[in-house]
């Protein structure tokens, strides 16, 4: 039996299925999902993340995470949590960058948030020597300060995709059409998550709602708004949701998300506005939604880049300059990349970051 096949089945016995019910069981199927049975990462997998490209990301987040905690008095203990930590790469950056902090990493507790068994297995080697604890969700982290980072979480959330039809809302579907899986939309009803969207869309615009995000959220917020801390959310999206922002990678290259499912990344753009109001409802502090290349300029990243090549020749700083110019550049990462900062609100937001 295939994922297909399982779709297939479902999707005889219950109906379409929506877009965030097709991708939770492309992604994180307990046998055939993409994220359960398979490592995605790097030149061989399916796409690359920040810290894949350059230790500066970690290192950096690292920094501006270690500031933050001295800013605040310096608390212990503290949770150390990373959601979505890929291969690790990102959390040993920032370790080692930390190091020399005195006290930082006696104080810390490691969590990571992590579906995958294959990428936990991963993270496990990468983190060799330290002590972490794997949780599946946000609520399963202590109630104590919190100083964590998301990169390119989120994105991975499933989400419901709505088409605006007259006061109401018609819902893209996955469906089955001559044995093949195709998208189709359900009879328009009102939603009222979506009622604050009648005053800023048309008939036609697709309006994406990505209801796992706001749970998390609130438990990331909750504990830092509660007991102190900092966050670091990097993400692609923008302020509103607007337009299909499905897609799907395999080997690089976009393919047909309908396509051999399981098989491919599926990701779409963060709502970063629905993130804030989430973050206010609970009590926590906000910064002003900067990209990437801003933010990573204004920690140095630059200078770190000049001293590191100091140390290089030929292909290595040829690999280099590309990826501090990937990370960086506005036609590249630098501002397809977003970063949202979280912090008490009688604190200031985290180096990088203004309010």
């Amino acid at each position: 039996m295939s994922l297909l096949d399982h779709l297939k089945s479902r999707i005889l016995a219950d109906g379409p299925l929506s877009i965030a019910d097709y991708m939770a069981e492309c992604l994180l199927h307990p046998e055939y999902g993409y994220y359960t049975c398979r490592d995605p990462l790097g030149a061989d997998g399916d796409f690359v993340t920040a810290p894949e490209i350059s230790q500066m990301f970690g290192e950096l987040i690292g920094l501006s995470l270690a500031q933050s905690w001295l800013d605040q008095g310096a608390p212990a203990p503290f949770t150390l949590a990373e959601f979505g930590p890929g291969r690790g790469n990102l959390m040993a950056d920032l370790l080692r960058a930390t190091r020399a902090l005195p006290g930082f990493h006696g104080a810390m507790q490691i969590h990571l948030v992590e579906a995958s068994p294959t990428l936990r297995s991963l993270q496990q080697k990468a983190l060799r020597g330290f002590d972490v604890i794997w949780s599946a969700d946000a609520g399963e982290l202590p109630q104590q300060p919190l100083f964590m980072v998301a990169n390119e979480f989120f994105d991975a959330l499933p989400v419901r995709q709505f088409i605006r039809q007259g006061d109401g809302w018609a819902e893209k579907r996955v469906g089955l059409e001559d044995e093949c899986l195709q998208f189709g939309l359900s009879q328009p009803s009102p939603q009222p998550a979506l009622d604050h969207r009648l005053q800023d869309t048309d008939d036609g615009d697709l309006v994406e709602h990505c209801t796992m995000a706001a749970p998390v959220m609130a438990e990331i917020c909750a504990r830092i708004a509660n007991h102190g801390g900092a966050g670091l959310v990097i993400d692609y999206g923008d302020w509103r949701s607007l337009g299909d922002t499905l897609q799907a990678l395999r080997a690089h290259t976009p393919v047909d998300p309908l396509v051999d499912p399981g098989t491919a990344d599926l990701t779409t753009h963060v709502d970063f506005e629905a993130l804030t109001v989430t973050a206010g409802a609970v009590g926590c502090g906000f910064s002003r939604i900067t990209p990437q290349g801003i933010f990573l300029e204004r920690l140095g990243i630059t200078q770190r880049a000049q001293n590191l090549a100091q140390n290089l020749s030929g292909a290595a700083l040829d690999t280099h300059i590309a990826a501090h110019r990937r990370l960086t550049h506005p036609q590249e990462m630098g501002n397809l990349f977003k970063v949202m900062g979280l912090f008490p609100k009688t604190q200031t937001p985290p180096p990088g970051l203004d309010i």
